[in-house]
């Protein structure tokens, strides 16, 4: 019995031995470090399909906005078409240039038309009204006693009626001013250009060029104005835009400018001279000395011209308007005023005022910047325009 336990003994010591002895389990520790690279792989595998749905999006949300996007564009593309049409009428585009006077006289004269009985209280609104829309005191004390007269005369009894009898009171005072600009008898026909700086002296020239040569006429400028730097680059990009010859000197003398654009307006058979002249203040006499010896040598140049000595004035600046009318007129001797900038000013009302004190003829008025925004004065038009 004890021989057999010891022949039973030996087999579980051969088996532990052999457990240890095997080295296949090395193997995998030394394979392990290839593993690793394989984690990176991994890793952008699964930021791979991350990147992907990230791009998908902006994808997806491009031509959604695109479709959105694009109509907004041609809608408004189309619209513009009929805004010519509404250009072409220039009681329109006077209306809508007087709006901001317009709108002053409107809001304040509604209760004065506003149905209610005539009586003292409704003159002094009346009054307050048309001083506020720059008409000057002369002017108004004019209209209110014309307006007395008139609802007198018809036995007017409703404020409502006092529109109309205002309208043509009005039309009445400013009537004298509307004298359209005759350009026949004389070739060329010299045109000499006064005006402060910054009136639109300038660019109302070129919008004239245009103006005339719709009529057929041949133009020809003279950049006179050699005080301001940029002026004479103006002038000569007016007369590309309009290809219309301009004669300058550069750091020349504004009146020798003068004298060789009528020269050369004689030997080329043009129709009508622009003459610029420099931007000048009322105050400043050696400028206005200066101005008049422009007009000297014009003469010279052409005895019988300048045919026409023209104001430009802005509108924005109200009262002061007829101050330079007053002063410039003593110095050149005005036969015609431009009013620029209407379009921009609730101070239209001026013309009232230039009409009663100093009533040289407006020949034209601006009420944009497009170069068909000058046109000729018309009284009842500009009225209609002012006082709906």
């Amino acid at each position: 019995m004890f021989s057999f336990f010891k022949k039973k003994s030996p087999p579980p010591v051969t088996p532990a031995p052999e457990a240890p002895a095997v080295e296949p389990v090395q193997v995998p520790v030394v394979e392990t470090p290839p593993a690793a690279p394989v984690t990176p792989v991994d890793a952008i595998i699964t930021e791979a399909p991350i990147q992907a749905e990230a791009s998908i999006e902006p994808i997806t949300a491009a031509p959604i906005s695109t479709p959105v996007a694009a109509p907004s564009p041609v809608a408004p593309a189309a619209e513009p078409t009929p805004e010519p049409a509404r250009k072409l009428s220039w009681t329109e585009r006077l209306k809508a240039g007087l709006s901001k006077t317009r709108d002053k006289l409107g809001k304040s004269l509604a209760g004065v038309f506003g149905g209610g009985k005539i009586d003292e209280d409704l003159y002094e609104e009346l009054e307050t009204v048309l001083l506020t829309a720059d008409m000057g005191v002369d002017a108004t004390n004019h209209l209110l006693k014309d307006v007395r007269d008139r609802v007198s005369l018809k036995g007017l009894k409703d404020g409502s009626e006092l529109k109309g009898a205002l309208k043509e009171s009005l039309t009445e005072l400013i009537g004298p001013l509307e004298k359209p600009l005759d350009v026949s008898g004389h070739k060329p026909y010299v045109i000499m250009m006064a005006g402060v700086n910054g009136a639109g002296k300038t660019t109302s020239i070129g919008k004239l060029a245009k103006y005339f040569q719709s009529q057929g006429k041949s133009v020809l400028l003279a950049a006179g104005d050699t005080f301001r730097a940029a002026a004479r680059e103006q002038l000569v990009a007016w007369g590309e835009r309009n290809n219309v010859t301009v004669i300058t000197q550069q750091g020349g003398d504004a009146a020798a400018v003068c004298f060789d654009a009528i020269k050369a307006a004689e030997a080329r058979g043009i129709d009508i001279v622009l003459a610029d002249t420099a931007g000048r203040l009322p105050t400043q006499l050696h400028l206005m000395e200066e101005i008049k010896k422009v007009k000297r040598v014009i003469q010279k140049a052409l005895p019988e011209a300048p045919h026409e000595i023209v104001l430009v004035l802005d509108a924005n600046i109200g009262q002061n308007a007829l101050n330079q009318v007053k002063v410039f007129d003593e110095a050149l001797g005005l036969t015609g005023l431009i009013l620029t900038k209407l379009d921009g000013t609730a101070k239209g009302g001026v013309i009232a005022a230039i009409a009663k004190q100093r009533p040289i003829p407006l020949r034209f008025i601006g009420v944009g910047e497009t170069i068909d925004d000058l046109r000729p004065f018309s009284a009842r038009d500009y009225v209609n325009a002012l006082i709906d």
